[in-house]
């Protein structure tokens, strides 16, 4: 997977390194070169541009017309939202994520269909967790992305399992099954059905334990 992250402040750095760690590619943009490369450390392996990440030109060189994701995790709401919704609106970048320290605005650009976090101390796990689960269908995000729906089909290897295979307090809920033209709320003991449309409520930060669940291949 290829993502540029805006800001190389302790969010930033943080999420750029987790990424590139994890065999992801990164691209770091921030206005102070030396600074950045120096939170981001010796055994950094992806790349820094110096810059604005509102830029287009500077986002050009980034690459992010072919980029998968975009997070803006600069010190700056302002700055953040602007990049954010340059990202999603002009380049039409798969997923962006915008840092935002005033919870009050974070909400309104979730409704501009913006993810947002607010929170500093979950946000590098939040934001990973955001940008990485593209196999999975997120039909919608609730509070700040810290719980979200998705639909999964049932196929030849769901088939025959039971709800109770994919719940796990706190985290996974599946709470509505359709088969062919009817949804019903199922117990633990209903046996999915191949073809079976499941919808299910996650928290954000165990949507990598669902994919090894339900053995999808994180893309890289």
């Amino acid at each position: 997977m290829k993502v540029i992250v805006m800001g190389c402040g302790r969010v930033g750095s943080q999420i750029s390194n987790l990424l590139a760690q994890r065999g992801h590619r990164v691209t770091v943009i921030d206005h102070r070169d030396a600074d950045a490369a120096n939170r981001l450390g010796p055994d950094f392996k992806g790349h820094i541009l110096h810059g604005l990440g509102f830029d287009q030109q500077i986002l050009l060189e980034a690459g992010i017309k072919s980029t998968d994701a975009f997070i803006a995790a600069s010190a700056s709401d302002n700055a953040n939202i602007v990049a954010a919704r340059i990202a999603r609106n002009v380049f039409r970048v798969p997923k962006v994520v915008a840092r935002m320290y005033d919870p009050r605005r974070a909400e309104i650009y979730q409704r501009l269909g913006l993810m947002t976090i607010s929170s500093t101390e979950l946000g590098v796990r939040q934001i990973y967790e955001m940008v990485t689960h593209s196999d999975l269908d997120i039909l919608q995000k609730f509070g700040r992305g810290e719980v979200s729906v998705i639909a999964i089909e049932v196929d030849f290897n769901l088939a025959g399992r039971h709800v109770r295979d994919l719940n796990i307090t706190g985290e996974l809920n599946v709470f509505s099954v359709t088969r062919g033209d009817h949804a019903f709320i199922p117990s633990n003991s209903t046996e999915f059905q191949e073809g079976d449309i499941l919808h299910l409520s996650v928290l954000s930060t165990a949507m990598t334990r669902l994919e090894g669940m339900l053995g999808l291949e994180r893309r890289n």
